[in-house]
């Protein structure tokens, strides 16, 4: 199991999706507003405030599931159509988390993207890389299926 290069790729693509959850995506100046629903304590204008998936419930349900997804699907190694769906469907998750991502720094008057949100992007190429190990390895048994 271990010795398949799908295997190494979600490993590596569960890791990221777990960093995601304790780094930051983007850093900015919050707007007014936006400072009193997140911190009503700190109600002044110009607060920084790093954005993370904890910040965020929707955020945190949609990683950790993605994080944990992509480990069970390690163990799916048998049923490789099904594990190509996960893959599949971890992609469009990951999007999601994007998009949501995207839409939380609306609430930002100034700001720039962390380093760590290029993990987002590792993590798709990673879940492609595994998909192609996948692809393999059923073309590989058809193909031997063929010469029996």
């Amino acid at each position: 199991m271990i010795q398949r290069t799908q295997t190494l790729w979600m490993i590596l693509a569960a890791i990221a999706v777990f960093l995601t959850i304790k780094f930051s995506f983007y850093s900015g100046t919050l707007a007014l507003q936006n400072v009193t629903e997140l911190a009503p304590a700190v109600a002044t204008d110009g607060a920084y405030h790093s954005l993370r998936a904890t910040d965020n419930f929707i955020l945190l349900i949609l990683t950790s599931a993605l994080g944990t997804g992509i480990l069970i699907n390690i163990f799916l190694f048998k049923h490789r159509s099904i594990q190509m769906r996960i893959i599949l469907a971890a992609v469009l998750v990951e999007f999601l988390i994007i998009y949501l991502y995207i839409r939380e720094t609306k609430k930002f008057t100034q700001g720039n993207f962390s380093i760590w949100s290029a993990l987002h992007i590792l993590i798709i190429v990673f879940l492609i890389m595994a998909a192609q190990g996948i692809y393999r390895d059923s073309k590989l048994i058809r193909d031997s299926n063929r010469l029996r």
